[in-house]
Parts: C-alpha cells; sequence; structure tokens
C-alpha cells in the first residue's frame, strides 16, 4: 500500500476527509479517471493501519477482474458481509462504485452498521446528483480534481 514518491501526497483532500472517518457517513469522492483517487484511497488506508495497526480493511477495485463477481448490490452486500468482522471497525473501500448496478441498495444496507466505515469512488457520472438522491443524508460527496 506504498503511495509512489512521484505521485504527489493529496494531504488537503485528507485533511477534508479525516472529520468524517470512523462516523457512520459515507465518503464518496467523484471524478474523471486518472485524477489520483486510487492514491487518495492508498493514503486514508495508510493513515488508518497508523492509527489503528489492526484495522480490518476491505478493498473492492471494480476495474479489477478479482471482483468481477460483484455484479449486483446483493453480491456487493453479501461479499462484504463475508469479509467483515463482527467486532470491531469495518474500513469498507469501494473504487468505481457505478460499474455495480443499484449499489446504493448496498450502500444503504451496509450503512446500517455503525461500525462500517465506507469510502467509496465514483466516475462523473454519479455528479449529476443521482448520488445525492439515492443516499440523502446518509453521504459527503468532494470532488476531486487533477
Amino acid at each position: 500500500m506504498n503511495i509512489p514518491d512521484s505521485i504527489k501526497q493529496r494531504d488537503s483532500y485528507i485533511e477534508r476527509i479525516k472529520p468524517f472517518m470512523r462516523t457512520p457517513i459515507i465518503k464518496v469522492m467523484l471524478g474523471q479517471q486518472r485524477v489520483v483517487k486510487s492514491y487518495i484511497f492508498l493514503q486514508l488506508m495508510q493513515l488508518i493501519k497508523t492509527e489503528e495497526p489492526d484495522a480490518h480493511i476491505i478493498y473492492i477495485n471494480k476495474e479489477e477482474l478479482e471482483f468481477a463477481f460483484i455484479d449486483s448490490a446483493i453480491s456487493l452486500n453479501d461479499y462484504i458481509l463475508s469479509q467483515s468482522r463482527p467486532d470491531g471497525w469495518n474500513y469498507i473501500f469501494i473504487e468505481e462504485i457505478q460499474y455495480v448496478p443499484e449499489f446504493e441498495r448496498a450502500l444503504r444496507s451496509l450503512f446500517l452498521n455503525t461500525k462500517n466505515d465506507l469510502y467509496v469512488t465514483g466516475n462523473t457520472k454519479l455528479m449529476s446528483g443521482e448520488l445525492a438522491t439515492y443516499l440523502t443524508g446518509r453521504c459527503i460527496e468532494w470532488k476531486i480534481d487533477n
């Protein structure tokens, strides 16, 4: 989970996200591809591991074939539940959530467990306000730029 030296640290985004860590709100980073959302995720995971060495992190990247089986809200929810710990925090990171049909249903369900700390990225298609409509009162969004 090391960030290459050639990638500029996105400390300003991390500082904006920090106050919402370990809170029952879905942290959403939106932006076009290649705007370094993945590195912000890596930084957040490193920060969590630094503060809590035994932290339980569940990471899903829908652009990787490894996660092709996650093809619905139900399979997303089932996978996360199968990987979750019943005690303590589950730090859940999902990249490119828009590739999961009806993802908002899974996020709403996972949101109900107050020990799930949820982070997701999505592309600009989600910026149209759809996400806020689907997850009203449950999420906070940041637009990630180059």
